[in-house]
């Protein structure tokens, strides 16, 4: 079935999908899609939707693969690029000089903000992570890093390591020494743990993982002189936050602070075609090491003239749109209807924070968020928990989006709340004893709990189709 065509898929074609899914690659990544009617199909994947072929149902993107959908899901301009650039290259040598790699990094030296215009190509987030912290580590001499409490930097070694919460992690054990974490916006506990020993202080200026956390200017501020004063390495990840998504270029802009190093990945690539990138300050010790060390960190997938060339027409596209400005004039309405929910649903909506189209909405359990996301599903509206704190929903939809797509949606969202309060009028009560709340939040709980209805309405639905 062509991607741009929409067509019927036949519920038997689902099933054995999702069956050769589970046999090949993971069963239980089915199981968790499946309890909140996640276990959907993209086809037609265009602007801030696509379409399930099992249903013909048209589905808004709200969580834009953490980020990766900033210019939009198929956008034609930069799949056209990388059907035209597929004629002439190939990766290419990750050793050798290349016009595809000049370009991309003069570009993106050029929209980097102060003296950041050295650049290290790499081949994704996490990679990304890694080479900064090398970088941090090898021009300071110093072995230690601070970390938040929440963060989420990846899954690879260096990244696993920082990861702010213990569940993705603790099978691992023993990873990188010398991390330390600090609750985020917490100034005071970073001074506690700075000292001449440590390497870099690592943070996202607005968590995604954690719950859409944005850090405040105060916070920064503090952050900026503390390493200042010890000669610490500031770094900033802007994997989800970058090219637009927070209103801003960079995040970084809404505070008029300068990190020493940044790294991106995710919309960097259009959606099409992967890539990453770490760009740091043209000042020693940062440039002197890099000069004695080319190749301390090295990818083969990273920097390739594929992805360099799609990359740079993700720049070109931003730059020429301003879409930056559509992710601020068009996240504020966004904001602005869902703290009009969030004040007609207090005892169960907590908060709703966030900057640009970076959103997050909070509930008063963690329960919610598996029940939100299957009262969204059920509503055309495919979201995401955020894995470190089950309680919060996160909204990032593609930041392309219009107003007319973000009112179609809140009323969506609103329709879905309305739907949850139904199971929330059983579970409420139940959720305000510690022990039933603690089995509730249970997340084997949730997936059986959640598999078993959906079994009872297929075999429900089935019966009616056959008396049909």
């Amino acid at each position: 079935m062509a991607q741009g065509t929409v067509g019927k898929m036949a519920r038997q074609e689902g099933d054995y999908i999702k069956y050769l899914f589970g046999r090949h690659i993971s069963h239980g990544q089915v199981r968790y899609l499946r309890c909140a009617h996640l276990d959907i199909f993209e086809q037609s994947r265009q602007g801030c939707t696509f379409v399930d072929p099992a249903s013909g149902r048209k589905f808004y993107d709200c969580f834009s693969s953490a980020g990766c959908f900033n210019v939009g899901r198929s956008n034609p301009q930069i799949l056209q690029t990388l059907s035209d650039t597929l004629d002439e290259h190939d990766m290419g040598s990750f050793q050798m000089l290349s016009t595809a790699k000049i370009e991309f990094a003069l570009k993106l030296a050029s929209l980097s903000p102060g003296d950041l215009n050295r650049v290290m190509l790499c081949a994704s987030g996490a990679d990304a992570f890694a080479g900064a912290i090398k970088l941090a580590k090898g021009a300071t001499g110093r072995n230690e890093v601070i970390s938040m409490n929440k963060a989420y930097h990846g899954h690879d070694g260096f990244s696993l390591s920082a990861n702010g919460k213990d569940y993705y992690k603790h099978l691992f054990v023993p990873l990188m020494p010398g991390v330390h974490f600090a609750d985020f916006n917490d100034l005071e506990a970073v001074k506690r743990l700075a000292s001449k020993k440590t390497a870099a202080i690592v943070l996202e200026p607005v968590q995604g993982e954690g719950g859409i956390h944005v850090a405040t200017g105060q916070y920064m501020t503090g952050l900026r002189k503390i390493c200042d004063e010890n000669g610490i390495m500031l770094i900033f990840d802007e994997v989800q936050t970058g090219f637009g998504r927070t209103g801003k270029m960079w995040a970084s802009e809404h505070y008029g602070i300068l990190p020493d190093i940044m790294f991106i990945a995710k919309s960097m690539s259009g959606g099409a075609y992967p890539n990453g990138a770490v760009v740091y300050r043209d000042i020693e010790p940062l440039t002197g090491y890099v000069e004695k060390n080319p190749l301390f960190h090295t990818s083969h997938a990273g920097g390739t003239d594929l992805g360099c060339i799609v990359s740079s027409r993700v720049i070109d596209f931003l730059v020429e749109n301003r879409v930056w400005e559509n992710a601020a004039s068009v996240g504020k309405r966004f904001k602005d209807g869902l703290l009009e929910l969030q004040r007609e649903n207090s005892d169960i909506i907590k908060e709703v924070r966030g900057v640009g189209l970076m959103i997050g909405m909070e509930y008063e359990y963690e329960f919610v968020g598996a029940l939100m996301a299957e009262c969204l599903a059920k509503q055309g509206v495919w979201a995401a928990y955020s894995g470190n704190a089950p309680q919060v929903m996160r909204f990032q939809i593609p930041i392309t989006a219009s107003l007319e797509d973000v009112e179609d949606l809140l009323s969506k969202i609103r329709s879905a709340v309305r739907a949850m309060r139904w199971y929330l009028f059983l579970l409420l009560p139940l959720a305000r004893v510690p022990l039933f709340r603690g089995i509730l939040d249970n997340l084997k709980v949730q997936i059986f709990s959640f598999n078993l209805v959906r079994d009872i309405e297929e075999f429900i639905l089935g019966r009616v189709l056959r008396r049909s």
